[in-house]
């Protein structure tokens, strides 16, 4: 996030003071036809100072109609389900959602806790509404006689493995020990992909940052380049 922030004051700074600067200096240099680059990266500057209104209106009408969004139920639904569809992060959220799970139901039922009530808690404790409503669907089946596997299997929620381990630990008799055995593994499995994403993330934000601001620097000094060699060749 830090990052990303330093990125957007950046490339709005450069914009809006650099580029302008560089642009009335190359207008002095009359019939000198300018670089693609440079006339992109020129009419882009000139487009956000022009509408500098326009971002900032769309920016906060984007920012409130999320806000509004998440707080039905139907936008929340939406949101929760797509967060858990992401490439990488959506796995390991689904892993850290797990984990969550597991450990919270664990607990409740060694303290004694009634299942149906642990499934009411761990529900309006998951953070995601889709998972809350596969953990209620699940209660709701249970309180009709059926086991905790086979629903966490229909809502696709929770991996398969979780779903074969919670029906061993019905049949033996050890709900709570498997389902604290099942958190261990998954708070192992997020702590080793936070730490890959986090090595991954950090050298790719940064060579991010360092290609746009590097890209609009060169783009501008495109023009010195060439007239510094037309000078070399005379």
């Amino acid at each position: 996030s830090v990052v990303m922030f330093v990125a957007i004051v950046v490339v709005v700074v450069m914009l809006t003071k650099v580029i302008p600067v560089f642009e009335n200096m190359y207008k002095e240099f009359r019939g000198a036809k300018l670089p693609a680059p440079t006339q992109i990266v020129i009419k882009i500057s000139n487009g956000f100072t022009g509408n500098w209104y326009w971002f900032a209106g769309g920016t906060i009408a984007l920012i409130v109609g999320m806000t509004m969004l998440v707080r039905t139920t139907r936008g929340r639904l939406l949101v929760d389900g797509a967060i858990l569809r992401i490439p990488v992060v959506g796995g390991v959220l689904r892993k850290i959602v797990v984990a969550r799970f597991t450990r919270t139901l664990g607990t409740l039922l060694s303290s004694g806790v009634p299942i149906l009530d642990s499934l009411e808690i761990c529900a309006k404790t998951s953070g995601n509404k889709v998972v809350e409503g596969a953990i209620m669907y699940a209660r709701a089946r249970i309180s009709e006689g059926k086991d905790l596997g086979g629903p966490l299997a229909e809502s696709r929620v929770f991996p398969a493995m979780v779903v074969q381990m919670i029906g061993v630990g019905e049949q033996t008799g050890a709900m709570d020990q498997m389902l604290q055995k099942i958190a261990d593994f998954y708070e192992d499995e997020v702590d080793v992909a936070v730490g890959a994403m986090t090595s991954l993330i950090e050298p790719i934000m940064m060579v991010f940052l360092g290609g746009v601001v590097g890209g609009l620097i060169v783009a501008m000094y495109l023009p010195v380049f060439e007239l510094a060699g037309n000078i070399q060749a005379e």
